[in-house]
């Protein structure tokens, strides 16, 4: 048998590569401004609060809580296990996420449901981050 594919890879630019490659060492970052101390995610080459180019990465606590998910049957890929759970999840440090929630039943997850991230490699050798159950259970 061979092994299940992995995620596709990311796609690297100016703006995203610090996050890609922290994810990569297995850890979670989030752009700051460093002109007003915004934190935003998705990257982006200017902040959205102050329009400073003077940006920095914060690692985060990896920790948050499901603000919105749906479930995603198609289309397939063979990396994912279906359905696969898209979430929008709120970090601790008040910086939204459009990831995944894995682990967990998908008919268990909730609004609200307290979560941790965790690392899931990629096709090139990178991580993709994605979040589950806070504390497993």
């Amino acid at each position: 048998m061979t092994a299940p594919p992995r995620r596709p890879p990311p796609v690297l630019t100016d703006d995203n590569e610090g996050f890609w490659t922290a994810a990569r060492d297995g850890r979670l970052v989030v752009q700051r401004c460093r002109g007003c101390g915004a934190r935003h995610h998705p990257p982006r080459p200017m902040c959205p609060e102050c329009h400073s180019v003077d940006l920095g990465w914060e690692e985060a606590a990896g920790t948050g809580v499901v603000y919105s998910y749906a479930l995603l049957h198609h289309p397939t890929h063979p990396a994912f296990e279906y359905p696969v759970v898209a979430a929008l999840v709120d970090l601790d440090e008040g910086v939204r996420l459009v990831t995944n929630v894995v682990g967990v039943d998908p008919h268990e997850v909730a609004i609200g449901m307290p979560v941790e991230v965790a690392f899931e490699p990629t096709a090139d050798g990178f991580a993709v981050p994605v979040f589950g159950r806070r504390g497993g259970g």
